[in-house]
């Protein structure tokens, strides 16, 4: 019946429209026929079906780049060891710092706030969606930070999307860092203060651009504390004596610094001595204070205050779930024991030193416990972390666009509850890979005690049996120079 209702459509039936029903019908079974029936996509208008088709091209073409972002299913909570496809592997690509992402402490709190305080408050805060707890985190916040007053909004992307356009004015200058966090960078655009961007960590770009923009009534200098994707840590002495000595504010970015890195954990404000010199200070509850999400603006009351009259992501989006406000309360308790901060360092530098002698070039600072791992190729990071799951190490390539193009990496996230045994492995593993991919030196480097001649040079030492011509590495700044057996 249908093969024959579909053969007799006539030209008096097209000339009266009747097709409506009988053409959906049609057009549902010629798809299911072709294999290309998707369910909803009925009445498909041309300017869709252009439209669809140039996204089909574009992903397509990400996939030849190699640039194509698969999400792997974890079934197990968060933790050092998780679950994927079945079988155990160890994580080190999380920013789960100091592994607080299953802590059964933090877990029965959230549980505990949700029995007293509810699930969550279907409204923003100067509405009806406003606890107790919102305003004792908010406190909390501002006394580990050492600052006058603190906000609390559903993410640290909202907190940066928010912050500029509620302080500043059209005449006003934001100054960043070329490569501040995406959600920096959005944040800025909604601002309609003048703009400028400093090559990253150039200080005397950064003063070249505050003596042309000398006349702007606000200048806010505007970095990363710690910056993502290349492991930097943003010199903010350098950068505190600029803005004293050209009249300009400071906003410091420590999503990936609060918590682990500083003395006590309380970010790079801390770990440079400059806690009273920062006006604003943006982080997040998301990465090291659970991994759960939440962000924060702390600073002066009077910023504080201003934001909460303008700032449209704390207007107009709903307030932090209970949950996520007592997870938070019992994490800053847990931040008073500071041992946690030495452990990760020791983690830090155990696995920088161990990749560092296998021979592969990473990049950021020393203290850092994000690691990027150098390649370049797209398709090389993408098939190198495919190939650590071969090991059961979970790691994840990097590529455009969430760094520039031909500046592929792989990123390593250590944490302070990752045990020195799996450390370990990892690097055996990276070193595995590397070699059959042909990243590093075949031969074994054996290095030396560094002197103090090259120490001052930022260099190591290797001997090695290899062939004087023996490429060197560069091991993000500090050159591996070969020495005689």
């Amino acid at each position: 019946f249908f093969f024959f209702f579909f053969k007799q459509k006539t030209a008096y039936e097209m000339q009266r429209g009747l097709v409506g029903s009988e053409m959906c019908i049609r057009d549902r079974y010629q798809r299911r026929v072709h294999g290309d029936y998707q369910l909803g996509m009925r009445n498909v208008r041309p300017a869709t079906q252009r439209f669809i088709q140039s996204l089909k091209t574009q992903i397509g073409e990400i996939r030849a780049a190699g640039t194509y972002k698969n999400e792997r299913i974890i079934t197990s909570p968060q933790g050092m060891e998780i679950k994927v496809g079945g079988k155990k592997v160890l994580n080190f690509c999380a920013n789960n710092y100091l592994g607080f992402a299953d802590n059964k402490k933090i877990i029965a709190a959230a549980k505990k706030m949700m029995d007293s305080h509810g699930f969550g408050m279907a409204s923003v805060r100067f509405i009806c969606g406003t606890q107790d707890i919102h305003k004792q985190l908010e406190k909390k916040i501002s006394e580990f930070h050492g600052t006058q007053d603190t906000i609390l909004y559903s993410s640290c992307f909202d907190a940066n999307g928010g912050v500029f356009e509620a302080i500043l004015g059209a005449n006003d200058v934001i100054i960043s860092d070329e490569l501040n966090h995406a959600s920096i960078i959005d944040g800025i655009r909604l601002c309609k203060s003048k703009r400028a961007r400093y090559k990253h960590m150039d200080m005397a770009d950064l003063e070249k651009l505050l003596i042309e923009h000398k006349d702007c009534p606000n200048k806010l200098i505007v970095t990363d504390g710690i910056f993502s994707m290349d492991g930097d840590i943003a010199p903010l002495p350098k950068i505190v004596e600029l803005a004293h000595k050209h009249d300009a504010l400071t906003f410091v970015d420590e999503s990936h610094a609060t918590g682990f890195i500083g003395k006590t954990g309380r970010g790079t404000p801390e770990m440079f001595g400059v806690q009273n010199d920062i006006d604003i200070i943006d982080s997040t509850l998301g990465k090291a204070l659970g991994g759960a999400t939440g962000g924060y603006t702390t600073g002066h009351a009077e910023i504080i205050e201003m934001i909460r009259q303008r700032g449209r992501p704390y207007l107009f989006s709903n307030s932090c779930p209970p949950p996520i406000v007592g997870a938070a309360l019992e994490v800053f308790d847990l931040l008073k024991d500071p041992s946690h901060v030495q452990k990760l360092r020791n983690n830090t530098h155990q696995f920088r030193n161990g990749m560092a002698k296998a021979g592969f070039k990473i990049l950021g600072h020393a203290e850092c416990p994000i690691v990027p791992v150098w390649l370049g190729d797209a398709k090389l990071a993408s098939e190198i972390a495919e190939e650590m799951m071969k090991f059961n190490i979970y790691v994840i390539g990097f590529s455009y666009p969430v760094v520039p193009k031909g500046l592929a990496r792989i990123r390593v996230q250590l944490s302070s509850a990752h045990t020195p045994k799996q450390i370990d492995k990892a690097i055996d593993a990276f070193t595995k890979v590397g070699k059959q991919k042909k990243v590093i030196p075949q031969v074994t480097l054996t290095f030396t005690q560094t002197t103090e001649m090259h120490t001052k040079k930022n260099c190591l030492l290797y001997t090695s049996d290899a062939a004087d011509d023996t490429p060197c590495v560069d091991l993000g700044g500090r050159r591996i120079i070969k020495k005689k057996n």
